[in-house]
């Protein structure tokens, strides 16, 4: 299939590399660009461990911080081998979402031995800190990067979506998806996605791009990218 992925251009290189090794032509068209934001050193003093949403917060930690001996508790395994290759040398993933991380928190840490600090970007899914602050936990968010929209689909993707050549889109956020769906709209390009497939990462992404006419959309079982490829071919 010819597959739009979606995702920022850091976090889908190894992804497009997949996708030709499992058959598919794989067009990169990044909605979101991601842009770390500048400041002094990260103080890390009481604090027992780190908490990532993303990649993207791996290695905007990685930019402002030189620690790397603390634990690192991962939303998922993509996050986590982003964190071994920063060279955190204690790295665990939740492999599903917030709340599967918020459960691995109080599984492998105490409330008293310190602070849990998420670097983040200037939004975030989920309310994870609701969720580690109602088991004790003392929480500290650090927005170190910000998630830039594209302002419309290139040129050559809208063409393709109108030629019928675009066979489906990965969606691996709700912010991601409520972007697709936007530029769709601007575009003018709804009534072409009637033979296009919509690939998504969690019912919350669905929740984003189900107003539009999809020849079909595939939910992965798990919020986590090797499932999300495992329902290409259903």
């Amino acid at each position: 299939m010819r597959l739009l992925v979606t995702r920022p251009r850091e976090d889908s290189e190894a992804l497009m590399a997949q996708l030709v090794a499992l058959g598919h032509e794989p067009v990169a068209s990044p909605l979101l660009e991601i842009r770390v934001l500048s400041g002094d050193d990260l103080n890390v003093e009481g604090v027992q461990a780190l908490l990532f949403t993303s990649a993207n917060g791996v290695r905007a930690f990685a930019m402002r911080c030189a620690v790397r001996s603390l634990p690192a508790l991962c939303v998922g395994d993509a996050t986590a081998r982003e964190a071994k290759a920063q060279g955190f040398q204690s790295v665990n993933s939740a492999s599903g979402d917030v709340v599967a991380l918020s459960e691995l928190v109080v599984s492998k840490l105490e409330p008293e031995a310190g602070t849990l600090l998420h670097p983040a970007g200037s939004k975030v899914a989920g309310d994870l800190a609701g969720m580690v602050e109602a088991a004790g936990f003392q929480y500290r968010r650090e927005v170190l990067y910000e998630a830039i929209k594209a302002m419309e689909l290139a040129d050559t993707v809208q063409s393709g979506i109108r030629a019928g050549n675009m066979d489906g889109v990965l969606l691996f956020s709700p912010r991601t998806g409520a972007a697709f769906a936007q530029l769709v709209d601007k575009a003018g390009l709804r009534e072409h996605l009637t033979k296009v497939r919509a690939f998504c990462l969690s019912d919350a992404v669905v929740e984003q791009i189900q107003g539009l006419p999809w020849k079909s959309v595939r939910v992965a079982e798990r919020p986590d990218q090797a499932s999300l490829l495992a329902v290409l071919d259903t």
